[in-house]
C-alpha cells in the first residue's frame, strides 16, 4: 500500500543502521571500555548535554541513567554558558552528544571540562571533530543515511545515539549489580512501581486471611468462604497449608455428594475432603510482577503466601488489579 510504503522504508533504514552499529562495536571496544570506566568510577554525577535533536536524546538518556543507578542530569549547553557550568564538579563526568561534533554551543562545556579535568565522553558521528578530539573517550557512530528521504532531518542518526546511550546505561547497570529491588526504589509509582513491590507489601494478611483447620466441617469452610469474600479458603493442619477450597470445589463437592443428606455432606464431613491439595503458593519476598505471572501462567485467580511457619497472606487477581499491578 502507498500509505505504508514510506513507513516501511524508514523502519528498514533504521534497522539497517542498527545492524551497522552492532557490527561497528568491535572497533569501538577500547573507547567503550574507557567510557564505562570513567562513568562507573566517578564519585559525582553524569552530566548529559547536547543541542537540538541530540539534546532531546540526551535528556532521555539522562533520565535512563538516573533510573538505573547512575546519578545523572541533563545540562542544556546554552544555559551552561550562562552560569549553569557552576553545577559541574571535578568528580563529575560529562557525556556530550553531537552528530557533527562541531556544535558551537558545546564549546564552553568542552573548554570547562578541559580546564577543570572533568571526564568527557562523546557520542558523535565524526572521529575528526572538535568534540571527538577533546574527549577522553570518543564513541564514534558509523556513518548512516537518515530515514528522511532527503537525508536531512535527524532521524536514523538520533536513533543510533539513543541506542548506544541506552546500551551504556544497561552495561553500567550490570556493572553496579543493580537489582529489581533497586529499580523499584527509583520507580515507586504506577504499574511498574506496583509490579516491583514485594508480595508481602500488598497481600491480604492478618485476620483477613481465609483459613480453616482440616478438621473443621465443610459448612465451616463455606462460612469462611462467604464471610471473607475472596473465593478461596486455605485448609491447614498444625498451621501448615494442606490445600485450598474454592467456590468451584464446593460446587463439585456438592454435586458428587448429592445423594448424601445435607447434615452428612455439610456438618459431618471435614473440610479436607472437599479441598484440592498441592495448591500453588507464593513467597513473601517474591516481586508482585512475578506473582502476577504465576497466577496468569497457572490460570488461577488467587494463591496463598506461605512463609516458614505457614500461610501469612493471600494474593488475588482482584487485589493486584486494585493495586495497579495488573
Amino acid at each position: 500500500m502507498k500509505t505504508t510504503a514510506p513507513i516501511k522504508t524508514a523502519i528498514e533504514t533504521d534497522l539497517a543502521a542498527l545492524n551497522t552499529l552492532t557490527e561497528a562495536l568491535d572497533g569501538m571496544g577500547a573507547a567503550l571500555e574507557s567510557a564505562l570506566d570513567l562513568i562507573s568510577g566517578m564519585s559525582g554525577r553524569l552530566i548529559v548535554t547536547g543541542l537540538g535533536k541530540s539534546g532531546h536524546i540526551g535528556a532521555k538518556l539522562a533520565a535512563t541513567f538516573a533510573s538505573t543507578g547512575t546519578p545523572a542530569y541533563f545540562l542544556h549547553p546554552a544555559e551552561a554558558s550562562h552560569g549553569d557550568l557552576g553545577m559541574v564538579q571535578a568528580d563529575d563526568v560529562i557525556l556530550a552528544l553531537s552528530w557533527s561534533g562541531e556544535t558551537r554551543e558545546l564549546s564552553d562545556v568542552i573548554g570547562y571540562a578541559k580546564r577543570h579535568s572533568v571526564g568527557l565522553v562523546a557520542i558523535t558521528g565524526s572521529a575528526e571533530s572538535t568534540l571527538a578530539r577533546a574527549a577522553d573517550a570518543a564513541l564514534v557512530l558509523p556513518k548512516v543515511r537518515e530515514a528522511c528521504p532527503h537525508n536531512l532531518a535527524p532521524t536514523t542518526s538520533t536513533l543510533l545515539q539513543l541506542a548506544l546511550g541506552d546500551a551504556l546505561a544497561i552495561a553500567l547497570l550490570q556493572r553496579r549489580g543493580f537489582s529489581e529491588e533497586s529499580f523499584h526504589s527509583f520507580h515507586p509509582g504506577g504499574t511498574l512501581g506496583a509490579a516491583l513491590k514485594r508480595v508481602d507489601e500488598i497481600m491480604i494478611d492478618g485476620d483477613d486471611i481465609p483459613l480453616v483447620s482440616q478438621e473443621a466441617s465443610v459448612i465451616s469452610a463455606l462460612n469462611v468462604l462467604s464471610a471473607k469474600g475472596q473465593g478461596i479458603v486455605g485448609v491447614t493442619c498444625e498451621g501448615r497449608l494442606q490445600g485450598v477450597i474454592t467456590d468451584g470445589d464446593i460446587r463439585r463437592y456438592l454435586e458428587n455428594n448429592s445423594a448424601s443428606t445435607m447434615k452428612a455432606a455439610l456438618y459431618e464431613t471435614s473440610a479436607s475432603v472437599a479441598m484440592t491439595g498441592g495448591s500453588v503458593v507464593l513467597k513473601p519476598d517474591m516481586l508482585v510482577g512475578e506473582a502476577l505471572r504465576t497466577l496468569q501462567t497457572k490460570r488461577i485467580s488467587a494463591a496463598f503466601v506461605v512463609g516458614e511457619a505457614g500461610p501469612v497472606g493471600l494474593i488475588t487477581m482482584l487485589r493486584l488489579l486494585n493495586r495497579g499491578a495488573a
